[in-house]
């Protein structure tokens, strides 16, 4: 079966700063894989790389089978890229911005038409398709710049924070396309920084740390390995907080946030229903407002794993 892409021992330096660290990658078609990593991990010198538009310094970088540096005509043929701010031409209107793309893939005039047409109406931006594009909203134009990512009909795309500065539904709004993408056939690879969305739309996610693979795996999976899970208790009284707090300092808890005002206790752990049974042995049940255990969020097991990253690349520079 051929891989959506291949990267071998890439190495990439841009003067004194290590982009891409020896990374190697592979990723199979049929799936959504969410790239993570702080700013300066390497995640958009990765997409730029699958996008023929850096080349590596050292190494390999194959997509559906062709080397980026070798092949880049026929690579570029096959992947669609959205970057982190939109790119379309605010004077033109949509749709003349999408038959333009279309020209630039070698489409005829009749059937860059079509195309802009058809990705107009799947976007939702028929009816503004004879805008000015300097007249749409911020939520429109980065739907616009994602569809000139799909005029030539990507095997591949590729999103580079593609919801950055959007407002909440739109960035919903490009969550439900890039859904809708994926069960058409379209392979995504897509970096971002908010957490959520990776937990919402990928298969898989990677995280990079300094060039580096960090962490491998489904959003589920990268929970459980990396991620406490959250205890939260309320009481009646706030003095019942100190007596629970005692209780699980007998076994070795930390990290705990108290709201004194609120009678509320939280803290992460290994074994929450454990915790949570300990807390009724420790006060009268009467005393207990309410417990809740929950698992914790990508969000929360990216942070637990990169703690200490900023220091290890530091050390390394």
């Amino acid at each position: 079966m051929t891989t959506l892409f291949e990267v071998s021992g890439v190495h990439k330096r841009f003067g004194d700063t290590i982009a891409l660290d020896g990374l190697t990658l592979t990723a199979r078609p049929g799936s959504l894989l969410a790239v993570l990593g702080r700013n300066g991990a390497g995640k958009t010198t990765l997409v730029r790389m699958l996008a023929t538009l850096t080349p590596p310094d050292s190494g390999t970088v194959r997509v559906l089978g062709h080397d980026t540096r070798q092949d880049a005509p026929v690579v570029r043929r096959l992947i669609g890229l959205a970057g982190q701010s939109a790119t379309v031409e605010p004077l033109l209107t949509g749709r003349e911005n999408l038959e333009i793309i279309g020209a630039l893939f070698g489409l005829s005039r009749r059937d860059a038409r079509a195309a802009a047409i058809a990705v107009l109406d799947r976007l939702g931006l028929a009816g503004a398709a004879d805008r000015r594009v300097g007249g749409y909203s911020g939520g429109m134009r980065r739907r616009l710049d994602l569809g000139a990512s799909l005029v030539g009909r990507p095997r591949l795309l590729l999103l580079d924070e593609p919801t950055t500065g959007l407002d909440p539904a739109a960035r919903h709004g490009l969550w439900a396309l890039v859904t809708e993408l994926v069960a058409g056939g379209t392979d995504v690879v897509l970096t971002t920084q908010y957490l959520e969305e990776a937990d919402a739309l990928a298969d898989r996610v990677v995280v990079l740390d300094g060039g580096r693979v960090r962490a491998d795996g489904t959003p589920g999976e990268l929970k459980a390995a990396h991620g406490a899970e959250i205890v939260t208790v309320r009481t009646r009284e706030a003095d019942r907080l100190e007596v629970l707090r005692a209780a699980l300092d007998d076994i070795g808890r930390t990290g705990f946030t108290v709201d004194p005002d609120a009678c509320v206790m939280t803290w992460s752990s290994p074994a929450g229903g454990e915790d949570a049974a300990r807390c009724f042995a420790a006060v009268p049940a009467a005393a207990i407002e309410e417990i809740t255990v929950r698992k914790p969020t990508l969000e929360e097991a990216f942070l637990e794993l990169t703690a200490g990253i900023g220091d290890r690349i530091e050390a390394r520079a």
